[in-house]
């Protein structure tokens, strides 16, 4: 056998056979594309160094999303996730028709096209995890409340709508804001996310940090939350940095983040050999249909 066709076997074989797929891909040529891919996976997923040991037993394939609509900058208003949620569609319906995937893992912090595409999945048997909905349902068995540390006003209020959407408004202590906007044409911004993000991992001061910890412990003592978690995926490296500092001032609560709790979910989902149910989401047609929905 030759090498390439026992590779193939052992993926046809393999317990957790996943598909990531990015919320958005911007072009090439965005002056606001400020990480560059390369052609191996482990560069295409963000914070692989603390992700990776998750995938160590998992087949699987990054798809770097769709190219933008809306503009060339990240997405951050309600409008910008509904362009990215559509576009975002066929990806998955394509993966789940391939055969090749037993679950999908949408990356971005503020999940486009979640239910949609758990909507789509479904028949298909796949489940489709993604960022907020695992981090917020891990957060709630963790401790009693939760509060997200997030980086721009309009993608505040959007999570807000994740928060109600998921049910979790009354285990949500509050969304607490570092103003770190994504810059995009006439809004270019002094405080730069990925500068401060830089500066921190070569082991320099960073006003993200410290404004993250004490947003963080502000989120503890004024508003009860005792497990944090990261709104948009660009701030997810904060987490090993902001859960280090929260053991040092003695505050012994988790810090959270999308990828790995959506990528865990994932994995126990198929273990379980479950996805979403049939009645939240139905077929066109389904067998069977109730006369009357309760709340």
């Amino acid at each position: 056998m030759s090498v390439t066709n026992e590779a193939e076997d052992m993926a046809a074989t393999a317990r957790y056979r996943f598909l990531l797929i990015q919320a958005f891909r911007l072009p090439e040529d965005s002056p606001y594309r400020h990480r560059r891919i390369g052609a191996a996976r482990e560069q295409a997923l963000m914070n692989f160094d603390f992700v990776g040991p998750l995938l160590q037993d998992v087949d699987w394939e990054v798809h770097a999303g769709a190219l933008t609509t809306y503009g060339d900058w990240a997405v951050e208003t309600r409008a910008e996730f509904a362009f990215s949620a559509a576009a975002r569609l066929p990806l998955v319906r394509e993966a789940c028709e391939s055969g090749k995937y037993n679950a999908i893992v949408l990356l971005g912090g503020g999940e486009p096209g979640f239910l949609e595409s758990c909507e789509i999945a479904r028949p298909f048997g796949i489940p489709v995890t993604s960022c907020a909905f695992s981090q917020m349902h891990y957060a709630t068995m963790l401790g009693n409340k939760f509060s997200v540390i997030d980086l721009a006003e309009n993608h505040n209020m959007y999570y807000y709508n994740l928060v109600i959407q998921h049910r979790m408004a009354d285990r949500c202590a509050s969304i607490r804001m570092i103003n770190f906007p994504h810059e995009r044409p006439g809004h270019e911004v002094e405080r730069q996310f990925h500068v401060e993000r830089d500066k921190a991992r070569r082991g320099e001061f960073s006003v993200a940090v410290e404004e993250a910890v004490e947003a963080a412990v502000a989120a503890i003592e004024e508003d009860g939350a005792e497990v944090i978690t990261l709104g948009c995926s660009g701030t997810f490296w904060l987490q090993p940095i902001l859960q280090r500092r929260l053991n040092e001032l003695g505050w012994e609560v988790p810090v959270l983040e999308g990828y790995r709790c959506a990528i865990t979910l994932a994995k126990s989902l198929v273990d379980m050999g479950l996805t979403a149910s049939g009645l939240t989401f139905p077929d066109v047609r389904p067998r069977r249909w109730r006369k009357k929905k309760v709340f």
